[in-house]
């Protein structure tokens, strides 16, 4: 297990510019799957939320009740400069495995890809307890390998194996409309408690 992926190893990543996971914009299928929602009432959690770009989009688009959490407080400083009428008890500097409030909607955008890959499993549980029954967790996973990590990759019989033993729904479909870098690589998950 890779154990110093940590608050530290993050804000460094941040200070010396290696954030290659970086797009400077929401994700085109988060965006799109965005635009379809209706409710602006839903309480949506973007964890591991980085530059925190998808919350933006929906914080523009009138969710108020949207929640960031990061370990590095950089981003979440990035973001604050950004939106600076977003609210600050909204912004959470912490771990995602700690914790507890319920949510419609979690916003998987680039953390499963990045905690040590041993985390998985804990990671699908922990998604299914944060949320209200119905919730939705909805993503975008890298479905290619890498050398080292992070990113960790990985492929969509794995993740079946994680999601399916938290949720009672599990879809993944290919990404028909992934960035150009991302294109064939990406898979578009919808799971619900």
């Amino acid at each position: 297990m890779k154990t110093d992926l940590n608050a530290d190893y993050w804000s460094e990543r941040y200070k010396n510019e290696e954030t290659g996971w970086d797009i400077g914009g929401p994700s085109t299928p988060l965006k799109e799957y965005i635009d379809q929602l209706k409710n602006k009432e839903l309480k949506i959690l973007i964890p591991g939320c980085g530059n925190a770009y998808e919350a933006e989009y929906l914080f523009n688009l009138g969710f108020k009740n949207v929640f960031i959490v990061d370990l590095s407080s950089i981003p979440l400083n990035n973001f604050k400069e950004r939106v600076p009428d977003f609210p600050l008890s909204q912004l959470l500097n912490g771990d995602f495995f700690e914790l507890d409030e319920k949510f419609d909607l979690i916003i998987e955008q680039t953390m499963f890809c990045a905690i040590d890959p041993t985390l998985r499993m804990a990671y699908s549980k922990k998604s299914s307890e944060l949320l209200v029954k119905d919730g939705k967790l909805v993503g975008v996973l890298f479905n290619r390998e890498f050398q080292g990590g992070p990113p960790f990759g990985g492929n969509v019989s794995e993740y079946h194996t994680y999601f399916s033993a938290n949720f009672s729904k599990v879809s993944m479909e290919e990404c028909y409309n992934s960035i150009k870098p991302r294109q064939g690589s990406e898979v578009f998950l919808i799971c619900q408690k």
